[in-house]
């Protein structure tokens, strides 16, 4: 009855582990995404101000498209230098902990087993299925140290890849930059002030569907989340039109 108790938990526990695995596959797919609509988001809201402060306050195409490019450019290398720099050193930091826990596995073995006999018997495994348990991962240095990073430090190596998250955040950047700057290209055959009007418009339109997008991945409010990022995306266009109109160039 014990061993059939057993081969049910067993069989449980792997179920929960293919479980777990697919979900944090998820996770990761849901983190790469919340990086892009990072960017874009950041994308629209800051070229947005730009472009209808430049705008409003010289009346000429050109300029705000040439003011708007070289925003777009400057600040997609500056937020993937960002997003580079900060990944890596998370993943500098995983590595000097994970170097850590294989020195304490070989200083004090005892009591870094101890720890993973602890971390499962929280768990729920006890008896015999413990010590096999015990006995399986800490056969295995590697596959001990990667226990102990992650259920005791709480730490996924799979969650930093430098170059890729730079990559996705400086991406995502221009992709949302070129939003609000698209109108700009219509003039002549729309106004100056109509390109002002279409460029909030579709920027507005951006803004809330990845703020929607965002609140799903995260379990908020699809709806409240949207609007959140859509009034902080007008605030910045608004103080772009207002520094236009106050600095602008006299009309000749």
């Amino acid at each position: 009855m014990a061993l059939e108790s057993q081969a049910t938990k067993i069989k449980m526990t792997a179920a929960e582990a293919e479980k777990w695995h697919k979900e944090n596959h998820d996770i990761e797919a849901g983190s790469w995404l919340r990086e892009f609509i990072l960017g874009c988001q950041d994308g629209v809201v800051n070229v947005s101000g730009i472009v209808l402060g430049v705008a409003m306050g010289t009346q000429s195409a050109p300029i705000t498209i040439l003011a708007g490019l070289a925003a777009t450019f400057a600040e997609s290398i500056s937020m993937a230098a960002v997003a580079y720099t900060s990944s890596k050193s998370s993943a500098d930091f995983f590595d000097r902990q994970r170097q850590q826990e294989l020195h304490e596995i070989e200083v004090i073995p005892e009591i870094e087993k101890q720890e993973i006999r602890s971390i499962y018997e929280k768990k729920g495994f006890s008896g015999k299925l413990l010590d096999d348990v015990v006995e399986k991962i800490t056969s295995d240095k590697n596959v001990w140290a990667d226990t102990m990073m992650v259920d005791e430090l709480h730490l996924s190596q799979e969650a930093h890849d430098p170059v890729k998250q730079g990559f996705i955040v400086g991406l995502s950047a221009i992709v949302g930059s070129f939003v609000p700057l698209v109108p700009f290209f219509l003039v002549p055959s729309i106004s100056i002030a109509q390109a002002m009007m279409l460029s909030l418009g579709l920027a507005g339109l951006a803004l809330f569907i990845m703020g929607a997008v965002k609140g799903k991945l995260t379990a908020q409010d699809m709806w409240k989340s949207g609007l959140e990022i859509l009034v902080v995306g007008l605030l910045a266009a608004f103080a772009g039109f207002l520094v236009g109109a106050y600095f602008g160039v006299p009309s000749a």
